[in-house]
């Protein structure tokens, strides 16, 4: 066995969950990368629901799409992730098979511009109350900043108390790295 880096891990677990026609969220588009490997997972006949509170995220996600002919897939909300029930039309509440959150601040961008843990928490919420049973949500914790950490502990927190018989939560990092590694925490809805 190989142990797999984060992102690749968060990955993997995804293209487990969504399959061609599925809906998959991305919470925090950032530079696009996420967008566009569930825009592929998802096929011409399925979609993605992006967010980011910051305007130049979802100019550079749209970019990133437009490169690679994906752009039909993918719709982008300026808007933060705990706005995604009323986001998302409620026809497609049932069909997302996977989201992913890559918390913190954008790289490349305004660092002081961070999420929060409690509208993370509300979006995992909202998720979790409508998608499918089977569906997976990805947080890849970034918490090597003040308002990271915070973050950090909030989610823990509220992952450990959700309900065994609503969902499974593991958490998956290294820990030996030095400079707070990101991990990631998986919640899979039964």
């Amino acid at each position: 066995m190989k142990l797999q880096p984060i992102l690749t891990f968060a990955h993997s677990i995804l293209h487990e969950a969504i399959q061609e026609g599925d809906i998959a969220v991305d919470a925090t588009v950032g530079n696009g990368h996420d967008t566009t490997f569930l825009c592929k997972l998802v096929g011409v006949n399925g979609k993605v629901y992006g967010f980011d509170v910051q305007e130049i995220a979802i100019k550079r996600t749209m970019e990133q799409l437009k490169s690679q002919q994906l752009q039909t897939r993918a719709r982008l909300f300026h808007t933060g992730h705990e706005q995604l029930l009323q986001s998302i039309p409620s026809e497609d509440h049932a069909k997302i098979k996977g989201a992913v959150f890559n918390l913190g601040y954008l790289p490349k961008g305004d660092k002081s511009i961070v999420t929060h843990g409690d509208t993370t928490i509300s979006a995992v919420k909202q998720l979790l109350s409508i998608m499918a049973e089977g569906s997976v949500i990805i947080l890849v914790v970034y918490h090597g900043h003040p308002e990271g950490k915070q973050e950090k502990n909030q989610l823990v927190e509220f992952v450990k108390k959700i309900d065994q018989k609503e969902a499974h939560v593991a958490q998956y990092g290294f820990i030996n790295q030095i400079n707070h590694p990101p991990f990631i925490i998986a919640i899979e809805k039964r």
